[in-house]
C-alpha cells in the first residue's frame, strides 16, 4: 500500500518523523508531501528548504520519499494514487479539524480515504508554531527537532536579526 502524508512541515519536527517512522514500518511506500502554501500561510522556511530537511531527517527509511504539492490535496492524491492520506493527531481540537478536512477531501474525491494516526504522548505538545517560538528567542529546540533542523532554525533568525 502506498500512503501520503501531507503537511507544510515548517518546520518537520520528531512528531513528524514519529508519524513517518511509524507509517513506514506498515505500508509499503510513504510520500512525505510538502505543502506549497500559495495564500493560507507564510512559511518561514521555503519550499525547498522544507523538503530537504525532510529528505535529511528520513534519509535511513528506504520507504520513504519527499515530494511537493500545490493545490488541492484530494487532485494529489488522485493523480498518484494514494491508498490512504495519512493525518497525524495530537490533541482533540486536532482531530476535529482534521475529520472535517477528511470530510470534505472525501465529498470532492469519495475514493480519497484518510487514515488518522495518534501521535506518541512524548510528542503531543509538539507543533512547528512552537518550534518556531522558542527558536526566535534562541531557545533549545534540541529535543524538538533533529541537529539539522536546529541548526537550520538558528540560521534563520540570526539572518532576521
Amino acid at each position: 500500500m502506498k500512503i501520503v502524508y501531507p503537511g507544510s512541515f515548517d518546520p518537520i519536527t520528531y512528531g513528524h518523523l514519529d508519524i513517518i517512522r511509524r507509517c513506514s514500518m506498515k505500508f509499503d511506500e510513504v510520500v512525505v508531501a510538502v505543502l506549497e502554501n500559495n495564500n493560507k500561510k507564510k512559511t518561514l522556511f521555503s519550499l525547498g528548504e522544507r523538503k530537504s530537511l525532510i529528505e535529511e531527517s528520513v534519509e535511513e527509511l528506504e520507504n520513504v520519499r519527499v515530494d511537493t504539492f500545490s493545490g488541492l490535496l484530494v487532485d494529489y492524491v488522485s493523480e498518484n494514487q494514494f491508498d490512504f492520506v495519512v493525518r497525524g493527531l495530537r490533541s482533540v481540537s486536532d482531530f476535529e479539524y482534521e475529520f472535517q478536512m477528511a470530510l470534505v477531501n472525501h465529498q470532492l474525491d469519495a475514493y480519497t480515504e484518510t487514515l488518522f494516526m495518534v501521535t506518541s504522548s512524548r510528542y503531543s505538545y509538539l507543533s512547528s508554531s512552537i518550534v518556531k517560538e522558542v527558536a526566535s528567542f534562541s531557545g533549545q529546540v534540541d529535543l524538538m527537532v533533529p541537529a539539522h533542523v536546529a541548526m537550520a532554525l538558528k540560521n534563520k533568525f540570526q539572518e532576521g536579526e
